[in-house]
């Protein structure tokens, strides 16, 4: 599915909605987040969305997640549900999503897991990273496998990072290891073995660094860089973003952040099946 204009707009609208009433919790119970990824990419170069982006990012540091995934069923309300792998056996990303009652926000992945999602607003949590270098490594490595481990299991559908004869052979394993993978694990040992190795830094005071677990072959930054948040502006909006937003760019998108890219990299997430509502 490509999205006709109109629709990514209100789109875009829909999850700006959600994030608004995140904000709105996260003041009241003063639980730190900030804009995540490209969202805040797209607030410091374009002061809202990127204008093809489709999704919002946020980060939270791993106490204030686990806050938030306390108080936020109820604190944000019936219109929205809050969603993650330890609770829903059925979604595939080690993080959480915040959605909008009433909509539908299907993939090939999601319809395959049996995932039952809206329109969304994800939420990565952040963990200290081990101090010793070797350790720091071993500790990113495996949460990258646990990650990929619940995607394998959820679905043998998965995007592979090569094409033509290379991909098939890719594709091929990866149904493969689908089966496998449902044999000998469950989501619960799933979530428990990415939590234990993603939190084992926790409390350590020599850990000078943040990672979201999540997306744990992304370089981790300096905790200094993300904390306290600052202020940016999101469509028209005052949110919270990482202390040293630039830093935090480069470091993630490198010294050209603030240029475009070419216009056949301009990704999002296009959906098989969008429903914005009665009223979109």
């Amino acid at each position: 599915m490509q999205y006709e204009q109109d629709m990514l707009r209100h789109l875009q609208l829909a999850e700006l909605e959600i994030l608004k009433d995140i904000d709105r919790v996260c003041r009241e119970y003063d639980i730190a987040y900030w804009l995540d990824s490209g969202t805040v990419l797209g607030a410091r170069r374009h002061g809202g969305f990127i204008p093809w982006d489709d999704d919002i990012d946020l980060g939270m540091p791993r106490d204030d997640y686990e806050r938030f995934l306390e108080v936020a069923p109820a604190a944000l309300g019936e219109r929205f549900r809050v969603t993650c792998s330890r609770s829903n056996p059925h979604q595939a990303a080690l993080f959480s999503k915040v959605m909008l009652v009433g909509t539908r926000f299907v993939t090939d992945e999601t319809e395959e897991a049996g995932f039952d999602q809206g329109v969304f607003v994800d939420i990565f949590p952040y963990d200290a990273v081990c101090a010793e270098p070797a350790a720091a490594k071993r500790q990113r490595r495996r949460c990258v496998m646990w990650q990929s481990l619940s995607y394998l299991y959820h679905s043998k559908h998965i995007v592979v990072p090569h094409k033509g004869a290379l991909g098939v052979v890719e594709k091929a394993a990866c149904r493969i290891a689908h089966y496998v993978v449902r044999a000998v694990l469950s989501p619960e040992r799933i979530n428990r073995g990415f939590d234990k190795v993603a939190m084992i830094a926790k409390g350590d005071p020599k850990s000078e660094m943040l990672m979201a677990s999540s997306y744990a072959a992304i370089e981790p930054y300096p905790k200094s860089m993300l904390m306290p948040p600052s202020v940016i502006v999101f469509e028209g909006k005052e949110f919270f973003a990482p202390a040293d937003v630039e830093g935090y760019l480069r470091t993630q998108y490198g010294r050209t952040w603030n240029q475009l890219p070419p216009e056949d990299q301009r990704r999002n997430h296009a959906p098989k099946e969008l429903y914005l509502g009665m009223d979109s």
